[in-house]
């Protein structure tokens, strides 16, 4: 039987992670950690080393793009792919470029369960750096 792949979710809204946990979990391909605090979350990527990360880019804490940067700027964690997942970007954008804006993958919210299912199948396969 193959190992299921890791996933931390990093969101506050808590609807949105217990939605994310059911899809993935229920596909029997993830393992779902969740997290609605952003120091949580980087303590979790840090003691878990999970295969991907998904982080809502807007938080009240602390943003996305600085847990980004406590993440990568870690040795324990600077690997892990990082998707982002923001309702500011509209999902034509995010076709343009290939799920890219920057050079950042992006996941537009909301998101359908299949397209969630595989665009995190994908990165994983690819194994792509982020």
């Amino acid at each position: 039987m193959q190992e299921k792949a890791k996933i931390l979710i990093i969101d506050d809204e808590e609807d949105i992670c217990n939605f994310s946990k059911s899809i993935l979990e229920k596909t029997g391909k993830f393992e779902v950690t969740v997290s609605t605090r952003p120091l949580t979350g980087i303590n979790l990527a840090k003691a878990n080393k999970p295969d991907l990360i998904l982080l809502d880019l807007f938080m009240p804490e602390m943003d996305g793009s600085k847990v980004a940067e406590h993440l990568l700027a870690n040795d324990n964690t600077k690997d892990i792919p990082i998707v982002f997942l923001t309702a500011l970007v509209k999902g034509d954008e995010v076709k343009d470029g290939e799920g890219r804006i920057g050079g950042r993958r992006f996941i537009p919210k909301p998101v359908s369960p299949q397209d969630l299912i595989s665009q995190i199948e994908a990165i994983l396969k690819k194994q792509e750096p982020i």
